[in-house]
């Protein structure tokens, strides 16, 4: 026969919050001050975006163009991530019990691909750029850059001021730097020219901050991906954790069925089965194992299912 927990413990123990999530208000703030900068930033990348086409196609620079294309991406990105934030503080339904904190994680997955895509983007007009040799008019390609260093910087320092260790920010920061790496790139090819005259110098330079760019955001899709396939938490090794709560807890015999994921890159879950010895409290060992699972190892939110060694295991 199946184990029948007390009636008045069973909401604690189906929501899996063994602890109460003290950061939460603290979180929410922190989410305020980084959806408000975000919309800042969208705004500001919007505007100079629009300036940027203009002095690409003036000009024929392919790194205005693919600056001005990466502050398109930029601003779709940015309102993207601040759409993720909306999102996410909105409370959890009957059909998403987990609430919608992922859709931050999402956000960030999908600015790593469009990265990604446009890095591919500009390698390949620039093999088109080497063929052809077009003319690009320096003078213009040079102030439209120093434009969008000036922008980039703003918009960089604003969202520096946000939560860094959160994915979704993380994937709007990365396409803001990819547009400052641009920038720069730009206005080095720019003055080249102007001395030069090796109109090679700006496909050259724009392939190597799409390579730049690549780089970061694989890591981004990754990380991201990580998340999204419910891979294990930053730093969990169930094996440690499993040997902790056995020497700590001696009427504890095992640990069965032991998985962890993420919701967020902040918010780890965890569920397990505890095979615990005759005549143990099983709603005691329930709140030491969540106890301990959150003082040490930071696992605050668990579901934790308590059964006596020679109990038949539940078929479901």
């Amino acid at each position: 026969m199946g184990l029948h927990h007390p009636h008045h413990n069973h909401h604690d123990h189906a929501s899996g919050e063994g602890l109460p999530d003290h950061n939460h208000d603290n979180h929410s703030h922190i989410d305020g001050q980084s959806q408000g900068r975000l919309a800042v930033a969208a705004v500001l990348t919007g505007l100079f975006m629009v300036a940027e086409v203009i002095g690409g196609l003036i000009s024929g620079s392919l790194a205005l163009l693919a600056d001005a294309g990466h502050m398109l991406t930029d601003f779709g990105a940015l309102a993207l991530a601040w759409f993720g934030f909306a999102i996410a503080r909105r409370p959890a339904t009957w059909r998403y019990t987990f609430g919608f904190e992922r859709f931050q994680i999402l956000s960030a997955f999908v600015n790593g691909l469009t990265l990604i895509a446009i890095a591919i983007w500009i390698v390949i007009e620039a093999v088109q750029r080497f063929q052809a040799q077009n003319e690009v008019l320096a003078g213009t390609m040079l102030y439209v850059a120093i434009g969008g260093l000036f922008v980039n910087l703003v918009v960089f320092w604003i969202l520096m001021g946000a939560e860094r260790d959160n994915l979704n920010i993380r994937g709007a920061v990365l396409h803001v730097l990819g547009d400052l790496l641009g920038s720069i790139a730009a206005i080095v090819a720019a003055l080249i020219i102007m001395k030069t005259g090796w109109m090679a110098i700006d496909p050259l330079l724009s392939v190597l901050v799409a390579l730049l760019i690549t780089v970061s955001a694989w890591r981004l899709v990754k990380e991201s991906g990580h998340i999204l396939l419910q891979g294990a938490p930053d730093g969990f090794d169930r094996r440690v954790i499993c040997k902790d709560l056995l020497d700590t807890l001696p009427d504890l015999i095992d640990v069965h069925h032991f998985h962890a994921w993420s919701l967020s890159r902040k918010t780890p879950v965890v569920t397990l089965e505890a095979v615990v010895a005759p005549q143990t409290n099983q709603e005691k060992m329930r709140v030491d194992i969540k106890s301990r699972l959150s003082e040490q190892f930071h696992l605050g939110r668990a579901t934790v299912e308590v059964r006596y060694v020679d109990a038949p295991i539940e078929q479901s």
